[in-house]
């Protein structure tokens, strides 16, 4: 398995460090990477709506946000450190193919999204500052591939410097703005007190939580908190986990501050004075200067905003190089990723800024947060299936009352969404001229996705309660042949799967070739990666056929047969001729899994491709 983010992975020691606090600051630092992802640019306009329009009301759900983070980060990590998978690896092991194409392609929106509010954002700071068009801000945000290029060049222990600087320039410019706005403490500690005043409320909680809790960011801290080296002993493990929860709770601490400093400040200036329709980053910055009379505030606000957007940017490239490798493990050019990251968020934010103008970017980053707030069940609802697992955590899975506050926070987070998207599908059915085309288009989609989500819940469980009955280790195999002394095929070829239809597969060629025959076993390795690279690629799949390709050597070698092994690359109907081929066999045996219908179909085409290029007698064996 090619490890996660290879080129920092295990880069930075900790082993020699002394214990108490030095030990500490060797593991800090990945927390600090994934926070700025919890005060980007996308965070400000919905704590800016939030504030304008309903005051200190919400304080509460970005109270709550920060907590459902914490866990759902410290849990994220936790799997980083005891598997040494991320959290795309650990779902590419466990799902099917099509169904981690789907996890894929919906991170990669997250991913998207995010950079969309990114991209804003450092577009409206460029243009607060300097007074630069947000059009032609857009474009220069751009050159921040560069700045990601010289940043991994120099290590990860430089890039984290570079994040925890930015973040402080956010953190004491938003101290400066409380001074200067003088927020009502009273009023921010009623606003602790949860409540909903009414559906818009209810759509920017939703953008705030999706803000808050982004899908991305478990994706990055899992693979991020393995760039420690650390003793892998249980001691050694239980010791990382603890000096990470130390980590992610300062940094995600920062970030609830930021994120409630902006809320605050859009309540003590805008609600204060009856502007309750401030929802745009421009239109916050315009007003602070009149409202709390220093030209300082304004300009702390737009520098604030580029380092926030900047930080942003570099984590949220790092995050979809983990996602591509994790799911696909397809690995390009970081600087290439950077680019098509770039350009898939600046495309829908020129075209609406050249369409709607300049006002409507405040709605678009919004609209962006609900959609990485859509996209969290699909993360962590597999992050808590892996962490509660006690195979894959070693001992280190999480207890069952951590399990159940996780499901609870999944849950609430899936039904907020869950009410969102029926809203507004109700209106939009309500509200459509032709509600036909809505009916053949977004509902079946929506349904599509809830079906997947619920496939995403049960499949873990359903798998669990089966495992016992299924096991495909090459020593169940029921080898039932008569050997025979003297056949005439001396080399037979055995196409192997490692399913129960390799049983009928090795009976019948035994049966055939006695036991002086030399038997090679095939198996083709079927992988993305396997397709991209071939020979070359190390992925978890490979190792594991590799095993049970030995296994079965073995165990046969055992019983007296003359055992080879291949392992192909690619696409059997192209790979198993070529081993066939260039071989001296007199037959190749092959088992089916006696599918019917469309499936059936399917394997008779692969079998009539394979007929046709081998040169050899081809035996089908039914199970």
């Amino acid at each position: 398995m090619t490890k996660s983010l290879e080129e920092v992975n295990q880069s930075v020691a900790t082993e020699h460090k002394k214990t108490g606090f030095r030990k500490i600051l060797a593991f800090l630092g990945p927390a600090y990477l994934v926070s700025v992802g919890y005060m980007d640019p996308g965070n400000w306009a919905t704590d800016i709506a939030g504030g304008s329009q309903f005051g200190y009301t919400l304080v509460w759900v970005l109270l709550m946000s920060n907590l459902m983070a914490l866990l759902l980060q410290s849990l994220s990590a936790r799997l980083g450190i005891v598997t040494q998978r991320d959290l795309a690896q650990a779902s590419r092991e466990t799902y099917s193919k099509y169904i981690n194409y789907i996890l894929y392609f919906l991170a990669e929106i997250a991913i998207a999204a995010c950079d969309l509010a990114e991209v804003l954002g450092m577009a409206i700071g460029i243009n607060l500052l300097f007074g630069i068009p947000l059009f032609e801000g857009v474009l220069i945000t751009v050159l921040d591939t560069f700045l990601l290029l010289f940043l991994i060049n120099k290590g990860i222990r430089k890039m984290e410097a570079f994040i925890i600087a930015l973040v402080a320039i956010i953190g004491f410019s938003f101290i400066f703005e409380m001074i200067f706005a003088e927020p009502e403490v009273s009023k921010i500690i009623a606003g602790l007190v949860p409540s909903i005043p009414n559906s818009a409320a209810l759509y920017i909680a939703i953008g705030i939580i999706g803000a808050t809790v982004m899908p991305h960011n478990l994706y990055l801290h899992s693979s991020l908190v393995q760039t420690r080296k650390f003793d892998r002993s249980p001691a050694g493990i239980k010791q990382a986990l603890k000096y990470n929860f130390i980590d992610s709770t300062i940094a995600l601490n920062l970030a609830f501050f930021v994120n409630a400093a902006i809320l605050i400040l859009a309540a003590a200036t805008f609600h204060k004075n009856g502007m309750f329709e401030v929802a745009e980053i421009q239109d916050a910055h315009k007003f602070l200067e009149p409202l709390l009379g220093t030209k300082w505030a304004p300009i702390l606000f737009a520098v604030a905003l580029i380092a926030a957007g900047q930080s942003s940017t570099v984590t949220g490239t790092l995050a979809g190089q983990i996602v591509m490798e994790g799911y696909l493990h397809l690995r390009i050019q970081p600087w290439v990723r950077r680019i098509i990251t770039r350009l898939i968020a600046i495309v829908p934010a020129l075209i609406v800024i050249w369409i709607y103008g300049e006002s409507v970017t405040g709605k678009l980053l919004i609209l962006s947060q609900v959609i990485l707030s859509l996209q969290l069940g699909f993360a962590i609802i597999p992050l808590i299936h892996f962490v509660s697992d006690k195979s894959k955590m070693k001992g280190f899975h999480i207890s069952r009352t951590t399990q159940a506050v996780s499901w609870i926070i999944a849950s609430i987070i899936v039904s907020l969404n869950a009410k969102l998207v029926y809203d507004e599908i109700t209106s939009w059915l309500e509200n459509s001229n032709n509600p036909i085309v809505l009916w053949l288009t977004v509902v079946p989609i929506a349904l599509a996705f809830s079906a997947l989500l619920l496939y995403i819940v049960f499949k873990p469980f359903i798998v669990k309660a089966k495992s016992k009955f299924v096991n495909h280790s090459p020593h169940n195999l029921k080898l039932q042949f008569s050997p025979k002394e003297h056949q005439s095929l001396k080399n037979i070829a055995i196409s192997v799967d490692f399913s129960h239809a390799d049983e009928a597969a090795l009976n019948q060629a035994f049966e055939l070739g006695g036991i002086d025959t030399q038997y090679t076993l095939i198996h083709i390795v079927e992988t993305v990666g396997a397709l991209m690279y071939g020979v070359q690629v190390h992925d978890y799949e490979t190792t594991i056929d590799k095993k049970l390709l030995l296994e079965y050597q073995d165990m046969l070698s055992k019983k007296g047969f003359k055992i080879k092994t291949e392992l192909g690359f690619g696409k059997p109907t192209k790979v198993i001729p070529k081993i066939i081929n260039e071989g001296n066999f007199d037959i190749l045996v092959m088992g089916t899994h006696g599918h019917t219908g469309l499936k059936d179909l399917l394997f008779g085409t692969t079998v009539d491709k394979l007929r046709h290029k081998i040169s050899i007698p081809l035996l089908i064996v039914k199970k």
